[in-house]
């Protein structure tokens, strides 16, 4: 029965998903249509967009499992943190600046910034590398931890073929329809994600093994006090490097910063930060409690992990199966569930895919061969799509089966790199190139680094699980080392032209001094 209404489910999503590439793709055809929807995206379709690029399925199976079992319900405040320093800081902080100074530079991408804001071809080239390297293992961590929940729902399936069917499905309707298609296709996805975690926490806290919401505490405590920590306890060291690594992380991911080149009016910004904000709050909360509440449902090994196959990646899928299996009610929640998984993984692989092709259709080619025809651009990037997708899919197939710490080197290289040069970039006149080039190497030369150095000391475990602590290393690094490097090297002053182009309806008091 859960086998067949889940498979209703999917039949009616795809169809779904599949007429909205093909509606949008008579609206995507042209380069600045296919990458930004032409800049004329509401605050609605933005404000999701964000929301729903921000989480995936490695966030319910992979973080949400791994860190409510280890930390309880301190890991609540990731999500907090997600939502007001992921969310609502960057909204505040970066939106106008990126959505006018994009503008003003004629920049569609982050590497075609970084080209116009500092007059350099090679750094848009090395940003494209980072980008289309970096983002497959984040891609693939996507595809695993979804590839765990479908194997869960539909067992004796293997969990390649689920990969392949995300992979299938996200490739088609972007490849149709490109960014149009991904932010109508994410309001859609947004709403299924908000109706399934609210079903999902309200259908956990009924639950007898919880006892309601007001024994949530209780129930906790008596496994073990250190569940009910408000600041993590002994876990608060790996609590703190978590939220800012997930949260100050999308402040340099261009797939996210890209959400705010396309925005179509910056008086809808304001909206946009409230509904994307909500969004966040929401999602990542109920996320990391529902993760907090697995030591009610689940025993532990001897070591403190959870008894079961799979370890802390099966968390989330088990917790799922235990609480939603049985009655054809329960099997259309879960279904409903399972679509809310999928909406975010596919959302998330939309962003990046798109930010990953354009990075060597638009960024690279337009480089290398700058005579090379939109019409030629456009089926570039098209193909690079499907190659990006094929890439990441493979990727996901090998055997690697630490999902979190994927994702969590994946975003301290590729924001570590970013991070810096981009903001930097937006508000002070006195970065130059030298400075930027330096934050720009931070997060490869940081973390690719550090795990060198940890393997060969110790072992590939200790690399690991400095995952966290590594990534946030290379974003204070990236923003420390770019405007000390400008300052050191103030005989390289930035380019006048180019600054009063870059600057233009920008208040100099809101500079960084």
């Amino acid at each position: 029965m859960t086998g067949i209404i889940a498979t209703i489910s999917l039949l009616v999503f795809i169809a779904l998903m599949v007429a909205i590439g093909i509606f949008a793709r008579r609206r995507a055809n042209t380069v600045d249509s296919f990458l930004l929807g032409g800049r004329n995206i509401g605050p609605w379709l933005s404000a999701f967009s964000y929301g729903t690029a921000y989480f995936s399925a490695v966030v319910f199976v992979g973080y949400a499992g791994m860190h409510g079992w280890n930390i309880g319900l301190a890991s609540v405040w990731i999500g907090v943190g997600n939502a007001l320093l992921g969310c609502y800081l960057a909204w505040k902080v970066l939106a106008k600046r990126s959505r006018r100074m994009t503008h003003n530079l004629d920049a569609k991408t982050m590497p075609g910034f970084f080209a116009a804001r500092y007059r350099s071809s090679g750094m848009k080239l090395y940003a494209a590398c980072v980008i289309f390297i970096f983002l497959v293992p984040y891609a693939a961590s996507v595809y695993k931890g979804l590839g765990m929940l479908f194997c869960s729902v539909f067992p004796g399936t293997p969990a390649w073929l689920w990969m392949l069917f995300v992979a299938v499905l996200t490739g088609v309707y972007l490849t149709l329809g490109g960014y149009i298609a991904s932010t109508m296709s994410d309001f859609i996805q947004g709403l299924i994600m908000i109706f399934g975690v609210v079903i999902m926490v309200v259908a956990f806290i009924i639950r007898p093994e919880v006892g309601g919401a007001f024994s949530v505490v209780d129930s906790l405590r008596k496994v073990d006090p250190q569940f009910v920590n408000p600041t993590g306890g002994a876990s608060f060291k790996f609590l703190l490097f978590n939220i800012l690594l997930t949260s100050l992380g999308t402040w340099g991911l261009p797939q996210m910063v890209h959400k705010f080149y396309a925005i179509n009016d910056e008086g809808n910004i304001r909206k946009a930060t409230i509904v994307s904000t909500f969004f966040c709050a929401l999602i990542g909360c109920g996320a990391y409690f529902v993760g907090s509440l697995s030591r009610l449902f689940l025993t532990a090994t001897p070591a403190g992990t959870p008894d079961i196959a799979g370890s802390y990646d099966a968390v989330m899928p088990t917790l799922l199966m235990k609480v939603f299996s049985g009655s054809v009610g329960a099997n259309i929640i879960l279904s409903i569930i399972l679509l809310l998984l999928l909406s975010a993984s596919m959302s998330t692989l939309a962003s990046v895919v798109l930010t990953s092709s354009s990075a060597i259709a638009v960024d690279m080619m337009g480089t290398i061969r700058p005579n090379c025809s939109e019409k030629k651009q456009m089926i570039l990037m098209r193909s690079l799509c499907v190659v990006f997708v094929a890439l990441s899919f493979a990727f996901a197939c090998a055997n690697i089966s630490f999902i979190v710490n994927l994702m969590s080197f994946s975003w301290g290289i590729v924001a570590g790199s970013f991070i810096g040069p981009y903001i930097w970039g937006l508000y002070s006149r006195k970065i130059s190139k030298p400075g930027a080039w330096c934050g720009l190497l931070s997060g490869v030369l940081v973390v690719g680094g550090a795990i060198i150095v940890l393997t060969l000391t110790q072992d590939f475990s200790a690399a690991k699980s400095a995952a966290p602590i590594l990534g946030v290393a290379a974003m204070g690094t990236s923003l420390v080392v770019t405007p000390l490097v400008s300052w050191l090297t103030g005989k390289h002053k930035p380019d006048e032209t180019t600054l009063r182009r870059a600057f233009l309806y920008i208040g100099k008091n809101a500079e960084m001094k």
